[in-house]
């Protein structure tokens, strides 16, 4: 099974998939794409963006059906970021590249068998400080969970979305693995 957890910064993404690891064997997990960037700068902006988007892609499309990965970040992740800037009126990727960007998110989605999403929800009450960038962190949960509601972005994938206390999370995901 090809998993791919996605969620704005500090969802609880990377606590999810390093419980789940523990959890469920046999599972490669792949990390943030941002942990793979040579440089990057503090803020990350748009040329950021764009590389962990083609890095996430280019990763899924080179997994083999049957293989039991978990992916902390998709490409879907990296079009809501680019979305979010824009929306949010920050130097944004030019219109024109975004219909290329979604379409190479939704081939890579195509190798995925189940995308787990954490939306922002005020009864998971995780925190950030000013130095995490709440607006954007806000704008790219908007900007996911209408990426997530496109058909054809999604290309068919089984999107489960996961809420409540990092064990609830946990144990939503497990259920989804077995049933």
């Amino acid at each position: 099974m090809r998993i791919v957890v996605s969620g704005t910064h500090a969802s609880g993404k990377s606590t999810l998939v390093a419980d789940f690891a523990r959890r469920a064997a046999g599972f490669e997990v792949f990390p943030d794409p941002f942990e793979l960037l040579d440089e990057t700068p503090d803020d990350p902006d748009v040329d950021v963006f764009l590389a962990q988007l083609w890095l996430s892609a280019d990763r899924l499309v080179e997994v083999p059906a049957g293989a039991r990965v978990i992916a902390e970040r998709g490409p879907l992740d990296f079009v809501a970021y680019l979305d979010a800037l824009e929306a949010l009126g920050r130097p944004a990727a030019p219109e024109a590249e975004r219909e290329r960007e979604v379409g190479a998110a939704a081939d890579a989605m195509q190798h995925v068998d189940l995308l787990v999403v954490l939306p922002l929800s005020t009864h998971d009450r995780i925190e950030v400080s000013e130095d995490e960038d709440p607006e954007l962190r806000t704008a790219m949960d908007a900007a996911l969970l209408d990426l997530v509601d496109a058909p054809a972005v999604v290309a068919g994938t089984r999107v489960l979305e996961v809420s409540g206390r990092p064990e609830e999370r946990l144990a939503q995901l497990v259920a989804a693995t077995t049933g």
